[in-house]
This record gives structure tokens, sequence and C-alpha cells, in this order.
């Protein structure tokens, strides 16, 4: 599949390109990422490549992500061929609790923030980021439903929330004819498949497109790490070095489990003749309601290596083995959904749903 093979965003008719490109790394304040030739760079080759999504937040390296977006579109004048996506939640103001979170306050000034940083009068698709807790999905819902109807957003999603809310939210939406949910933005890779207990069917049912972020577990997946015998890996540069110890459990990769799905990773890739990143990249678009995966890089010959993770297909039997080496346990209530029980259930036949709502099968 090329990265020109578009393809609509849940139950939409916006067009996305199967890859997207983040931009967590644009800008060097977290003590990593690239200085701002390097992401012009990144920008260009993605946008020539025919990539059309641009992944952002408000809170990326201080706002300078959304600072650079807004240049490079501009200066290009790519406006209406390029697919905006940023997020709002995290507050930028240490002991002002409506500085960040979830609420109407919050929602309308951060959106009028990144409107100014993105230079732009419309968002193409605004997520909130992360779920805090207390503010009442009715809240979020309407706000939303305003700022689409305002024409200052068109396409509203989530990220990282728990899949109760997510279903919540699209039933309230549906019901009272606000604008629904079109995106779930969440970690998905072979190291992260959590999502698969409850998120990939939900996306299904409602209509939903997931956009898988960190599918190459920040770079684990990519080889650039070796496990030593302490279970710590040999290369001490790279982000889940810089970022060990930070509490942010999303960096924290270094496990047993996954260094056995890196070295099945590494077996695999040698056999199909293509870099760990792109097996990796590969079977993470192919799993079923993914829309786009979120690419990240620092370094133009990263990009050039995971912009042909689509153009060629992995054996079933690859396929196969990484799905093995990287399973989950299903645990509870889960493991009655599995095939001994359902047989159980259903007498002893072999019953499957057809696939609905938002589908692609793995190629």
């Amino acid at each position: 599949m090329s990265i020109e093979a578009y393809q609509t965003l849940g139950r939409t008719g916006l067009k996305i390109s199967p890859l997207a490109l983040g931009t967590m790394t644009f800008g060097t304040e977290w003590g990593w990422g690239s200085e701002k030739a390097t992401a012009k760079a990144l920008f260009d080759r993605f946008i020539d490549a025919g990539g059309n999504v641009l992944d952002t937040a408000d809170m990326y390296t201080g706002g300078t992500s959304e600072t650079w977006i807004g240049e490079f579109v501009s200066d290009r004048k790519l406006r209406d061929r390029t697919v905006i996506t940023t997020k709002f939640s995290f507050s930028a103001e240490p002991g002002n609790p409506n500085a960040g979170g979830n609420g109407r306050k919050n929602i309308l000034r951060a959106v009028e923030g990144s409107l100014k940083r993105l230079r732009t009068d419309y968002i193409d698709l605004y997520l909130l980021h992360a779920w805090d807790t207390v503010t009442p999905v009715e809240e979020v819902m309407r706000t939303f439903d305003d700022l689409v109807r305002s024409g200052k957003v068109r396409y509203v999603g989530l990220s990282d929330t728990p899949s109760w809310y997510a279903s919540r939210a699209q039933t309230l939406a549906e019901w009272r004819g606000w604008e629904p949910l079109c995106a779930l933005q969440l970690e998905y890779s072979l190291t992260e498949r959590n999502i698969e207990r409850e998120f990939t069917r939900l996306a299904q049912e409602f209509g939903m497109g997931i956009m898988a972020w960190s599918p190459l577990a920040g770079g684990l997946l990519s080889g650039k790490y070796r496990p030593e015998q302490s279970g710590r890996p040999e290369q001490s540069e790279g982000r889940l070095e810089k970022t060990k110890g930070s509490g942010n459990p999303a960096f924290e990769k270094f496990t047993s489990r996954n260094w056995a799905i890196v070295a099945e990773l590494e077996k695999v890739a040698g056999e199909v003749g293509r870099s760990m990143a792109q097996v990796a990249l590969n079977w993470v678009s192919a799993r079923p309601g993914v829309g786009t995966v979120i690419i990240g890089a620092t370094k133009p010959n990263q990009l050039e290596d995971n912009l042909k993770a689509l153009d060629f297909t992995l054996p079933d039997d690859m396929r196969e083995r990484l799905d093995s080496v990287s399973a989950i346990d299903p645990g509870f209530p889960y493991m009655f959904y599995q095939p001994f029980l359902q047989s159980m259930i259903h007498g002893g036949t072999s019953v499957s749903a057809k696939p609905r709502g938002y589908y692609r099968p793995p190629s």
C-alpha cells in the first residue's frame, strides 16, 4: 500500500493518508527532538511523499510544534491539502486548575491558542488529549458540537480515554444529534496491544478510525536498543533512555516481554528483507480498525525508512509469529470470548459476526 492510498477517517468523508506525521519531535524543549531546519525537512519530505495528516498538540514542545506546523503549512500554501490534528487537556499554567482539563472553559481557551499558533481559522480534527477524570462527558461533547457549528473545528475525537467513556460520548452524540466522534487516538504497537480488548470493536461498531500512536514503542521496535543482561539497553542515546525515570509509563518499555518481541521482530525483518521499523509499522497498519499510523522522526533517514513501511505485504506466517510473541493475556471477562468457551455457548458450532463499522481487513 502506498502512502498515497487515501482512505476515509471513521464514518466521515475526510480523506487521510495511512501514515500520519507525528510532530512531538518538532523542537528541542524536552531534551530530545529536532531543530527547526530538520523539522522543516521532515515536513517537506512527508508532504512530497503524499502524506496529508499532521498530528500535534497544544503542549507539544511548549507550543513550538504547533507554531512550526503553522509556519510550514502557510509558507507552502498547503492549508487545503493538509489535515491538521491537534489536542487539548494538559496545563501550561501551574496553579491554575482551569488552564487544563476537559472543561468547557479550558477547551474554548485552548482552541483559540491552537488556532493562533497554527495560523489557521479552523482545525481539521480536534482531540481531547487525555481524560481528566472529573469533567462530565456531556460537557465535552456539547462543547465539541458548538466548535463544529462555529466552523472553528471540522471533526472531533478522543485520545487516551477509557473505552466506556468513549462509548458513552458517542452514544450521547447520536442521541442528542451532536457532532459524533470520528477518531480514537490510542497507543498501539507490538508491545502495546491492550486496546484490542475493547477499543478495536468499539471503533468498528461506532464508526471511529483508530489513529495509532507510538507504533514503534518510542523507538524500541526500530532496533536501536539492545538489552544487556540487566535488562537495560546497551544504547545510551534515544528518547527511551533520555526519558527513563520521568514517571511517564508510556516510556517504560524495557521489559523481558518486550525484549522477546524485539528478538522475534528482528528475525522476521531479516527474513522478509525489511527494516525492523518497517515490519512493525506494517503490522500495526494492517490491524482491524486502524485508520492511520502516526510516525515520528528526528532525522531524515528515519522518516525515509518509515515511509517505505507500506510498500510490501507481510507473509501470513510471519504475521502470525509476531501475533504470537506479542499476544496479551485476555483476562476477565475476555476469556469467555475465546474459542473454547464460545464453542460451548454455540453448541460446538462455529459462528462469527460479519465485519461492521470501520473495518479494514489485514492486507
